[in-house]
């Protein structure tokens, strides 16, 4: 049996609030689970004491059991120092305009130079 450790929605539409959850990886997003670990709630600030809440205990014991956790919740782990932080590939820089406008810009920028 594989398991992950991911978050389940609750809360109200537009107000949402998570479970951090140990299931099966069959198993539905807001479905059956093995065990409620911790909680988030994005509605609060971010340096709030409350945002993310973990059972430090239980997660150990199924970190070292070979539970994997989904990126989100690996940032929450790797904040309280549980796991290594997750590497993530870069991001794509932003592609340079054409070589028309690139001309234009140039143009435009010498001739404010001169004015």
């Amino acid at each position: 049996m594989s398991v992950k450790i991911r978050l389940s929605r609750a809360g109200a539409k537009k107000r949402p609030f998570y479970h951090i959850v140990i299931a099966d990886v069959n198993a539905p997003r807001d479905g059956k689970f093995i065990e409620r670990v911790g909680t988030y709630n994005p509605m609060l600030p971010a340096d709030h004491a409350d945002r993310v809440t973990l059972k430090t205990e239980r997660l150990q014991y199924w970190i070292s059991n070979g539970a994997q956790a989904t990126d989100r919740v690996a940032r929450f782990l790797a904040k309280a120092e549980l796991i290594k932080a997750p590497v993530y590939a870069e991001q794509p820089k932003q592609a340079l305009p054409k070589k028309k406008a690139q001309e234009r810009a140039a143009a435009k920028a010498k001739a404010e130079a001169a004015a």
